[in-house]
């Protein structure tokens, strides 16, 4: 029996230009039937709707693959990266990365412990040995650095930084998921971080500003 919101899915990644590994769409189906169900309990998300949950959330941060990928493989860790996605609710976008791209190893952490026992569900459920989930303060993880430091609408760029930087690995980036970025918050980043790209998504279905904003300390 075809999932509900199987086609729309399809039709969102095509759209994207993604290629996908094998499975990985059963895979985001099945995550977005647990956000669905798991959010009954625990509201883990305020989008309530399965069909506007794959557009706000599933596809909003399929998006970000592609960009994300670019910059792995520029960095040289094209099927390795480190990742940790901060601030990670039920997932967002740490679980779809992992699903994505089964060779990065994605820690997803959250202050949260219901949405960090949520996500190691999630990996349990469908098998992403490599996700980790941790509840914790970012600030007081003493696990070894990460390449890539990932947010998704957390916090202000200049806390972000803050709260990260000493999670990011020598010539790591960071890579801040947007709806806009003001000019305040532009002008209150650290004046020993680079923000080199302001990158523009566009999302399947949906009519609202996105960007991912890059950042690195400056050498």
């Amino acid at each position: 029996m075809s999932h509900p919101h199987a086609a729309a899915l399809a039709r969102g990644i095509t759209a994207l230009g993604l290629t996908l590994p094998d499975g990985a769409e059963a895979q985001l189906l099945a995550y977005l039937d647990l956000i669905a169900r798991w959010n009954q309990v625990y509201n883990l998300t305020a989008v309530r709707d399965p069909a506007q949950m794959l557009t706000q959330h599933l596809l909003d941060c399929l998006a970000v693959v592609q960009p994300l990928r670019q910059q792995a493989a520029a960095l040289g860790h094209a099927d390795d990266l480190r990742l940790l996605d901060v601030g990670s609710g039920a997932g967002l976008p740490g679980v779809v990365l992992a699903i994505a791209n089964p060779g990065w190893s994605v820690t997803c952490v959250d202050t949260v412990a219901k949405k960090a026992t949520f996500i190691r569900q999630v990996g349990a459920e469908l098998g992403l040995r490599q996700l980790q989930a941790v509840h914790q303060r970012v600030e007081a993880m003493s696990s070894a650095p990460y390449t890539m430091i990932t947010s998704r609408a957390f916090a202000s760029l200049v806390d972000f930084i803050t709260l990260t930087r000493g999670r990011l690995a020598p010539g790591g980036c960071w890579a801040a998921m947007k709806a806009r970025l003001t000019e305040d918050e532009r002008q209150a980043v650290p004046t020993d971080v680079s923000m080199f790209h302001v990158e523009r998504l566009t999302v399947p279905g949906l009519d609202a500003e996105r960007c991912i904003v890059w950042l690195r300390p400056a050498h």
